[in-house]
C-alpha cells in the first residue's frame, strides 16, 4: 500500500488558462491532485528546468506584467 504524502501548507493560487490546461493534462496523465502536481514540480524545479531559461521566463513576465506589490514574505521559524 502506498504511503500518504502529507501536505500541511495550504494556499490559494490563481492560474492562467494556459497554466491550468497544463495542470489538467498532468492530472489526466498521472491522476494526482493539483496540490500534489504542484508539489512535485516545485520540489524538483532545479532538476527539471534550466536555471537561465527559468530566470529569463521570470524576467520576461515581470517586464510584461510587472511585479505585484508586497510579494511573499520569508517564513519565520
Amino acid at each position: 500500500m502506498p504511503k500518504h504524502y502529507p501536505l500541511p501548507r495550504r494556499f490559494n493560487a490563481a492560474l492562467s488558462e494556459a497554466a491550468y490546461d497544463r495542470l489538467r493534462a498532468l492530472n489526466e496523465k498521472w491522476s494526482l491532485s493539483n496540490n500534489y502536481l504542484l508539489t512535485v514540480l516545485l520540489e524538483n524545479l532545479d532538476s527539471l528546468a534550466d536555471a537561465e531559461k527559468l530566470d529569463a521566463a521570470f524576467a520576461e513576465f515581470v517586464e510584461t506584467y510587472g511585479a505585484p506589490n508586497g510579494g511573499m514574505t520569508a517564513r519565520s521559524g
